[in-house]
């Protein structure tokens, strides 16, 4: 692995003194902790009283007007008092910084509901899905290989943080990335795991002719078909049921431009060659292969490499026990064996992706 300047600032050199180090060591020990109180803060509305209240509030007040007792908030109170959500002067509470981002960035929500709903009690068995290259913590929901064969059988909650943690980084991309993909005027654009659909929906939104062809499970073609049904641009999206896994599985074949967005980061290495491989087989000299992923060493800000990296253990103990979100050398190097080349990158779109533009290599 390879570090960009910029990286080596951060990543090579030891960021924090002795007794920084000492409370880091603290923090992740107690992490588990940290983030329920934290989540509860938010959910319970108390972050949200602080953050109306010019004068603070007394702990009696939050009690009351959080309809809680006086010893919960008194313990989430303490709690976060410690950790750095809240502040105390002269016996009123008031909110931090750091209590008002987890208040109001849309962002840290999106992944606080995620990793509480569909990653808290799977990742208990982290060492386990290490060990067994398997998304081992997915029993807590059920016996399928990959949670993908679940996902429409998830309990209600789990879909609903599932998909908005999917949508919420991929819907903010997609502006950025639709005219680089029509800029070559493609007609038919086959989106290889186009999930519910979202992406084809902006397609053909954006170009009154073109046809997406969606291709993924078939449990997963149902779900979109359902979820599109009533668009009046349903007509020209297809569905195309099929297993990616299996190796003798081909791509049909042509298309203007094959899509995939967010999409690669749920296969291992072998498995991406794989099914790029079988992509470029179906391309033609004018095909244009786009991926689209958010890879943790191409982010302008440090926060988003740190959460990137953590979304990999994900995909480890929940999703399919053997992806992670890539490193871009790794995802180029996949790219060259699979017999296609990368013509161009485009950074920056969206929250922190990158589009990879790729030609078969002849």
């Amino acid at each position: 692995m390879i570090l960009s300047s910029p990286q080596k600032e951060i990543y090579a050199k030891e960021r924090f003194s002795a007794s920084e180090a000492q409370r880091l060591a603290q923090e992740i020990a107690f992490g588990p902790v940290v983030f329920q109180v934290s989540r509860l803060m938010v959910k319970f509305g108390i972050l949200a009283l602080l953050s109306g209240s010019k004068e603070g509030l007394t702990l009696e007040e939050i009690a009351h007007q959080a309809g809680v007792s006086r010893y919960a908030a008194q313990v989430l109170l303490e709690s976060s008092l410690t950790i750095g959500t809240v502040l105390l002067r002269e016996g009123k509470f008031h909110i931090a910084k750091t209590g008002w981002f987890l208040l109001n960035d849309q962002m840290a929500k999106v992944n606080m509901d995620f990793n509480h709903d569909v990653n808290y009690l799977g990742l208990f068995d982290l060492e386990e899905a290490l060990l067994n290259v398997k998304p081992e913590g997915l029993k807590v929901f059920g016996n399928w290989p990959t949670i993908y064969e679940g996902l429409s059988q998830l309990p209600e909650q789990v879909q609903k943080s599932w998909f908005g943690f999917d949508h919420f980084y991929s819907d903010h991309s997609f502006d950025d990335a639709l005219p680089l993909v029509f800029a070559s005027s493609p007609q038919t654009i086959l989106d290889v795991g186009g999930n519910t659909g979202r992406w084809a929906l902006r397609c053909v939104a954006y170009n009154p002719d073109v046809v997406v062809t969606i291709m993924d499970l078939p449990q997963q073609v149902e779900l979109m078909r359902n979820k599109i049904k009533d668009n009046p641009n349903a007509d020209r999206i297809l569905g195309h049921g099929i297993n990616l896994l299996d190796k003798e599985t081909p791509f049909p074949q042509p298309f203007d431009a094959i899509w995939m967005s967010q999409f690669l980061d749920c296969f291992s290495e072998e498995e991406v060659v794989s099914i790029l491989s079988r992509a470029a087989r179906s391309m033609t000299t004018q095909t244009y292969l786009y991926i689209m992923e958010t890879f943790w060493d191409r982010q302008k800000y440090e926060t988003a490499s740190y959460c990137l990296a953590q979304i990999s253990l994900y995909f480890t103990a929940m999703a399919n026990g053997n992806s992670k979100m890539y490193h871009s050398r790794d995802m180029e190097r996949c790219v060259r064996e699979a017999g296609l080349e990368v013509v161009k990158m485009y950074d920056g779109l969206g929250f922190g992706h990158t589009v990879m533009k790729c030609m078969k290599n002849y």
